[in-house]
């Protein structure tokens, strides 16, 4: 029989605009991931992904962990954490260093300061680079090199994509962090958290789009080519729906906020109205009114999205589609209006297959909470599966990155 009391574990948490999400994995017997704890806890200290009461915050986490560790029977000390919110920004940048060694073999090292020399830039003193991801590598003009250790030359140039965060936004997360008794592990973005439990290797390689919709924020990754093409945080989530519906249907936000979970639609309905029921009292729409409601701000949504798409010359052009995650792809319809919209693929994410507790195994809204713990645990050389994991090249090399760019700032 295993000991699970020495068995590895691996904690993600995703402190979203409404709720924060606990998951905690473990290695089953055939060395594959597998969940044995969650935990979700509402709160009301988060404002478009970015921490606005500290304590309000730091008492949801601490809520959120103790239930997790109540379920899983672990103690959650450190997790792998999402940094979320529009002031995360994406960039891109070129390395170039000299080959070292005397007989111009790329070597680790190199491959690592080239990556280093990528993040070398002048920045403004409140904002701070949070992850690199290299796209493609150069060896003395020789492009499109995935991996360019073992091959000889004289200069290594690398194209990467650079992402920052406001330095202001970042340490009220860490200081609920740490009220909640909890060390940020590893940080990264809630976006390629999502894409980490969703996307397969053929989606990745095609060229893809993962959309996250939040409570707060819509959170975009391209993968191509196995890479990491573009990163953004749109500033509209659930939570405008739901302020939309009040407006637009002159009712309270509970109300709202009942008719958006219970009837939200983009397809064409034969029903006449929709009705909730709020403190035993019946609430009755029209259904036309709701459609017009949510149709327009979804259109808004991915007017904005597709706006991302262009700045990397993608609109229309993602083979993979783009792949919609979070509570916000609950909306019936999406895929259509989107497809329609977007003039691209388009389909709800489906989690990918992780054992263990089965009851959010279908819930697209635990994808970046899975996604955290996924990458926990491949970031502690646990797991190297790469059929799980968006990154490219020596699991190694990204935890010795992930690592030095935990000091920086």
């Amino acid at each position: 029989m295993r000991d699970n009391t020495i068995a590895p574990y691996f904690i993600g948490i995703d402190v979203g605009t409404s709720a924060v999400r606990c998951v905690v994995g473990s290695i089953d017997e055939q060395g594959a991931p597998e969940i044995i704890g969650h935990s979700e806890t509402n709160t009301t200290g988060m404002r478009r992904g970015v921490v606005s009461h500290a304590d309000e915050v730091a008492d949801a986490i601490s809520q959120a962990v103790s239930d997790a560790e109540r379920l899983s029977g672990r103690s959650i000390r450190s997790a792998t954490v999402n940094i979320n919110g529009s002031h995360v920004e994406g960039l891109n940048s070129r390395g170039v260093v000299a080959i070292s060694a005397a007989s111009r073999e790329v070597q680790e090292d190199d491959r690592l300061r080239v990556e280093e020399a990528a993040s070398v830039m002048k920045m403004p003193a409140n904002r701070e680079i949070i992850q690199v991801f290299p796209k493609a590598y150069r060896l003395d003009g020789q492009g499109n090199i995935k991996d360019p250790i073992g091959m000889q030359g004289v200069r290594l140039e690398v194209d990467t994509h650079i992402v920052t965060a406001s330095v202001p936004n970042v340490k009220n997360l860490e200081q609920a962090l740490e009220k909640a008794g909890v060390v940020a592990k590893h940080r990264t973005v809630s976006s390629l958290a999502s894409a980490e439990a969703v996307m397969t290797r053929q989606q990745r390689e095609a060229g893809t789009a993962v959309i996250d919709i939040g409570a707060g924020t819509t959170n975009v990754i391209v993968v191509e080519d196995g890479e990491v093409q573009h990163i953004a945080v749109i500033p509209v989530g659930g939570i405008h729906f739901t302020n939309d519906l009040a407006i637009g249907l002159k009712t309270d936000l509970d109300i709202a906020e009942a008719i958006k979970v219970e009837h939200a639609t983009l397809e064409k309905t034969a029903r006449s109205t929709f009705s909730v029921s709020i403190n035993k009292e019946q609430h009755t729409f029209k259904a036309e009114d709701v459609h017009m409601v949510l149709e327009a701000r979804m259109e808004e949504l991915l007017e904005l999205i597709d706006k991302e798409l262009k700045k990397i010359n993608r609109s229309k052009k993602l083979p993979g589609g783009v792949i919609f995650s979070g509570g916000g792809s609950k909306i019936k319809g999406l895929s259509a209006f989107a497809k329609e919209k977007l003039e691209l693929p388009a389909k709800k994410a489906k989690l990918l297959p992780v054992s263990g507790l089965s009851d959010i195994a279908d819930d697209v809204t635990y994808a970046t909470p899975i996604g955290l713990m996924l990458l926990d645990m491949l970031l502690d050389g646990q797991h190297s599966n790469s059929d799980t994991t968006v990154y490219n090249g020596a699991l190694n090399t990204l935890s010795a990155l992930f690592k030095k760019l935990r000091t920086k700032g």
